[in-house]
């Protein structure tokens, strides 16, 4: 396909950002069934957060073409073959892994309405109702912010100069490819969804990573493209699950063990490679220091704040602890990667652990230093559950920079997880 051409003829009717319901995460599908099955009646509200300041997005988008994209998302349900390819396809081994009562209640699915506001610079845009339905606005919100402003920065752009600009992408990213493929053993997925420069790029950078690494390429979180490309559908959960878990719990001691809640819940439903632990919500010493002996007997870990190789020999001296080979366990490695951290990580962990990486922004985003005042580098924008039931939610994350959630709520938060001095670090993406 010839983006540049496509990107200089397009009219959003033909290129909508989101074009369905599954051009979502997989980890979006599987914790909404998980959530289906055991909160349905729980009343959340998400809230979307730039985290780059810097970046006037009100200034940058057009309301009114915001708002038609947001309403093109509302008129969305689930087509016939995708609901074929949830119902019947095999993933991580496993037929049949969305239970028909959940498709049923999909199948039937609109996504709820949505407040937007222009602040300032920015736009508040919320999303309130049960969480079932709301928490599946979060990665096709992201999607639509990120390609809107991307689109504003390229309707200036003249029609060679797109050309050249992308084909500047393209070699950039095949550069990276190339560098990856002389590295042993890699296994690597796109986690590039909800940052994405486009849909359209990102299907692009997909079938190059499936050219250029063959084998080592996992796959992509992506559903739609995965489905597409008979691609095998990536991933596991996410921050969201205990950070509302948390704010449902009634008192200090509710909270202290609502992580592993969330996860005695998950290993209900799950086994093999989806039982992956996100240990950093609260902060990952503490969660490991005071995890259940069940959860050292899970597939692997996800480390996705801090420092990578800090985190992920925290996790093998947790395993040594707990009478289990670090070799036997997976670590993926899934925060603000490129291919030199890629590659330096692999190096350090090999044969130590089974390393695996979910490979985001910097996959299907990266146009740094491509243009002038490089308007169209990637950003830090995040879509999160802000209350649940009326109660605050809170992030603290390995790295403090990434905290969010009221002040007092916070220092709650540190003191009964255990969470002291920490280090900050850079948030890129």
């Amino acid at each position: 396909m010839d983006i540049a051409t496509r990107v200089w003829n397009h009219k959003w009717k033909i290129d909508p950002i989101v074009r369905s319901l599954i051009d979502t995460d997989f980890y979006k599908l599987l914790m909404c069934q998980s959530v289906f099955r055991n909160k349905p009646d729980t009343q959340v509200t998400f809230s979307l957060i730039n985290r780059s300041t810097h970046i006037p997005l009100a200034d940058l988008i057009d309301e009114g073409e915001l708002r038609e994209q947001l309403d093109h998302i509302r008129s969305l349900s689930l087509r016939r073959g995708e609901s074929t390819w949830m119902r019947g396809n095999t993933f991580y081994g496993k037929r049949q892994m969305f239970r028909p009562d959940f498709m049923d209640w999909f199948e039937k699915l609109r996504l709820p309405p949505y407040h937007l506001e222009r602040v300032g610079d920015q736009y508040e845009l919320t999303f309130e109702g049960s969480w079932p339905e709301v928490m599946l606005w979060e990665i096709p919100a992201l999607a639509v912010l990120m390609e809107l402003r991307g689109r504003a920065v390229l309707n200036t752009m003249g029609r060679f100069e797109l050309q050249v600009l992308y084909a500047r992408a393209m070699t950039k990213l095949w550069e990276k490819v190339e560098h990856l493929r002389q590295v042993p053993d890699l296994k690597i997925a796109d986690f590039g969804t909800r940052r994405r420069h486009s849909f359209l790029w990102q299907d692009w950078c997909v079938q190059a990573m499936q050219e250029g690494l063959g084998a080592g390429f996992a796959g992509t979180s992506n559903c739609l493209i995965a489905k597409n490309r008979d691609m095998e559908a990536i991933g596991t959960n996410a921050h969201e699950m205990p950070m509302v878990y948390a704010a449902l719990a009634k008192d200090d001691a509710a909270l202290a063990v609502a992580p592993y809640d969330v996860l005695a819940d998950w290993h209900e439903e799950h086994e093999g490679n989806l039982r992956i632990i996100l240990p950093d919500t609260y902060g990952t010493n503490g969660f490991l220091r005071n995890a259940p002996d069940w959860l050292a007997r899970w597939t692997g870990i996800r480390i996705d704040s801090g420092d990578p190789a800090t985190g992920a020999e925290t996790a093998i001296r947790w395993w040594q602890e707990r009478g289990e080979d670090p070799r036997t366990k997976l670590v993926i490695f899934s925060d603000g990667l490129d291919e030199a951290k890629i590659v330096e990580l692999h190096k350090q962990f090999l044969g130590r652990v089974r390393v695996s990486f979910g490979w985001g922004t910097l996959l299907t985003n990266d146009f740094r230093g491509l243009t002038k005042d490089d308007r169209l580098a990637p950003f830090s924008l995040v879509c999160k559950a802000v209350s649940a039931n009326g109660h605050p939610t809170v992030k603290l994350s390995d790295n403090p920079n990434k905290a969010m959630g009221p002040q007092s709520e916070i220092d709650r938060y540190k003191r009964v997880f255990e969470v002291g001095a920490q280090q900050p670090f850079e948030v890129v993406v």
